[in-house]
């Protein structure tokens, strides 16, 4: 188990722990929840040993594996499904060693290297790393493109699918719904369902914890406190115990009163000033219960728009992509659309099927290749990009940005636009003191993410374009914007992976795929077993697809059966001879036919018995597959491994011998 006791942990010279004590037991799935900057990371890092304890005792198991996604971006020319392989570091120790020992003819070594690779899933570890691959929302044909020709959302798709292929004992997983679309999102949550070992889990996404997390680890004020629920119970539970904390502090306080008057009234007189010392002394004792100090919600709302049209927005016959090399590219086509007043749309889809390009063509960021997009008089769009940076300047501050908005929309706005003006008005959104000049380069994704709904709500928009607008929002801001979201007079136009954002907000959904955008007729609970079929659906095209590619063609005889061919055939290609008569011409045929049957005769019996034998190893090696599925002593296993690969070898050799069997009949036919 996982042991705190008394821990400080600080960062320079914030203290982001302060004596915390907790246990964690083997096999919970914890999930880690704290407002931004609480020390949800810091205590990561002291889980996988790159930071240490200020103070107190930390204690985890030393035989633990540990697995955690890599943070930095891959770069290498590997194929995905390689590169995904190479996470599971005990089977890549074992190849090492089994190259070693080839090399050097360490027959023993090799003898123990293949027990060790069968007991670590050697036979099956492709097949392992590419239904990750897959399930992680890349398509079959992707499964051996080079890791750099992904853009960096898919790359860091590959860098989890690699930390979950790791055997583990613990599973450190910091936001990792982040670069995932709901398909991808669902299949991880199925996946982490069944995860054996320990995990602590950090995300803002309430139905992603709810559906994989029995423990919540809470660190508020430099505690941390444990709740045996998932993230709705938390809620519940935390609601509880602050409201017994305030009853209990309101009902000390009426005490201390009590007693602080008697002590005032009597402390004078001689005949009382025992009994006022007394008291006096309990005041002294009393533990104090601290007054509740939840921190201050952050809220915010969209101003009134100014006007709105109706239509908002009106597309007809468009296409959207982009240009490559000079060249249309096209994602979608023949879209018509009305976007009404008042609408609020969620956009489905998997990545890569043009959400985010049909969400830029209408911000006029990008433009149609085709048809036309006629905008309401007086469209006011505001616009929340996937990547902030699309918007923002990494050099200059927050104020800057205000200050330059404001020259942007000029006195036309009807918004103050003095310095200080925009100062108060930063301030509303938690930008206060210093932080208006902190350069936005250095500010973390939540604080990038609330000056763009700053800059946003500022402008007073009448239609609302939102792509991905919560990745790094904590909960706290989520709900908020949930909130504004619900009270905006507006249209909304949501692109998200927040089910619970597009559950509180959305009441239709388009859905962006196979090159259309067309109603999607249900919510979101009828979208999730869409996705379901449909990935049973891609699965069925896949093996469907790799059962063609993988079937005997119509091969050249090898050379090594030439002879053996030569012999059967060339009784048949001997021509009749004119000088013979008819009744010799029968019997000669007949005696060649006689001829044909013995020598086929044992190729035929032999083809027989390869059928049969390769059908009888498939059915022991489903038996063998399905018993490794399946909780086995060890020494089963490395039985079972070594007894698949044998039937494995067997039938490559025993395919090889049927086409050449197969060539030879068709040959003498």
């Amino acid at each position: 188990m996982i042991n705190l006791k008394n821990v400080t942990l600080r960062r320079g010279t914030k203290v982001l722990l302060d004596q915390a004590s907790v246990t964690l037991n083997p096999g919970e799935k914890v999930g880690l929840v704290g407002r931004n900057g609480a020390g949800k990371s810091t205590l990561f890092a002291l889980f996988n040993g790159t930071l240490h304890e200020d103070g107190g005792d930390f204690d985890m198991p030393k035989a633990w594996r540990m697995a955690q996604v890599a943070q930095n971006m891959p770069e290498t020319d590997q194929p995905a499904s390689e590169f995904v392989l190479e996470g599971d570091t005990r089977l890549a120790e074992l190849r090492q060693r089994l190259v070693a020992a080839e090399e050097s003819g360490d027959g023993m070594e090799m003898a123990h290297v293949y027990t060790d690779l069968a007991d670590a899933g050697d036979h099956d570890a492709l097949p392992r790393a590419e239904a990750l691959i897959l399930g992680l929302g890349f398509r079959v044909d992707e499964l051996n493109n080079p890791v750099n020709s992904f853009s960096g959302g898919w790359r860091m798709r590959l860098q989890l699918a690699r930390a979950l292929m790791c055997p583990s004992d613990i599973l450190l997983l910091d936001e990792p719904t982040n670069h995932l679309d709901l398909d991808a999102l669902v299949w991880l949550e199925a996946w982490l369902q069944r995860y054996a070992g320990t995990m602590i889990v950090i995300s803002h996404d309430r139905e992603f914890l709810d559906a994989v997390t029995n423990v919540t680890l809470h660190i508020d004020h430099a505690k941390l406190t444990r709740y045996g629920s998932n993230y709705s119970g938390f809620e519940i539970l935390r609601a509880q115990q602050m409201e017994l904390q305030q009853a209990s502090f309101a009902k000390q306080q009426d005490k201390i009163a009590h007693l602080q008057k008697f002590i005032n009234r009597f402390k004078a007189q001689a005949s009382k000033a025992k009994q006022a010392q007394s008291r006096v002394k309990a005041l002294e004792r009393m533990e104090k219960v601290a007054p509740l100090l939840a921190d201050a919600e952050f809220t915010f709302g969209f101003k009134e728009p100014h006007n709105l049209p109706n239509p908002m927005l009106a597309i007809s016959e468009a296409s959207f992509g982009y240009m490559v090399d000079g060249e249309p590219k096209t994602i979608v086509q023949g879209v018509s659309k009305s976007v009404l007043a008042g609408q609020r749309i969620g956009i489905l889809g998997a990545n890569g099927q043009g959400k985010s390009t049909l969400v830029k063509t209408i911000a006029r960021t990008m433009p149609q290749l085709t048809g036309t997009l006629t905008e309401g008089k007086g469209l006011n769009i505001g616009y929340f990009a996937q990547q902030e940076l699309d918007v923002l300047h990494p050099q200059d501050n927050p104020l800057e940005h205000m200050i330059r908005l404001a020259k942007e929309l000029g006195a036309n706005s009807g918004e103050p636009s003095r310095e200080q003006d925009l100062r108060n008005y930063l301030g509303t959104f938690n930008f206060s003191g210093d932080m208006v000049k902190q350069a936005v380069g250095t500010m973390s994704g939540g604080e990038k993410a609330r000056l763009v709904l700053a800059m946003i709500v500022w402008q007073r928009p009448n239609l609302l374009l939102l792509d991905e607008p919560t990745n790094h929002l904590d909960l706290a801001t989520r709900e908020a914007l949930s909130m504004a979201l619900n009270e905006f007079e507006g249209t909304v136009m949501l692109v998200s992976h927040d089910r619970a954002l597009l559950r509180a907000v959305c009441d239709e959904f388009w859905m962006v795929g196979r090159g259309k955008v067309e109603p999607f007729d249900g919510d979101l609970d009828d979208y999730q077993k869409y996705l379901l079929e449909e990935s049973k659906r891609l699965r069925e095209e896949a093996k469907n697809a790799a059962r063609d590619v993988s079937a005997p063609a119509q091969a050249p005889v090898a050379e090594v059966s030439k002879p053996v061919i030569a012999a059967v055939a060339t009784p048949v290609a001997v021509a009749h001879s004119p000088t013979v008569s008819n009744a010799e011409q029968r019997k000669l045929d007949a005696q060649k036919r006689q001829q044909l049957a013995a020598q086929t005769r044992p190729l035929k019996r032999e083809l027989e018995q390869n059928e049969q034998r390769m059908a009888n190893i498939e059915a022991e090696k489903s038996l063998l597959e399905q018993q490794l599925s399946t909780p086995l002593p060890p020494a089963e296993i490395a039985e079972a491994g070594r007894r698949l690969k044998a039937l494995s070898d067997e039938v490559a050799t025993l395919e090889e011998r049927w086409l050449e069997l197969t060539n030879l009949l068709e040959a003498t036919a």
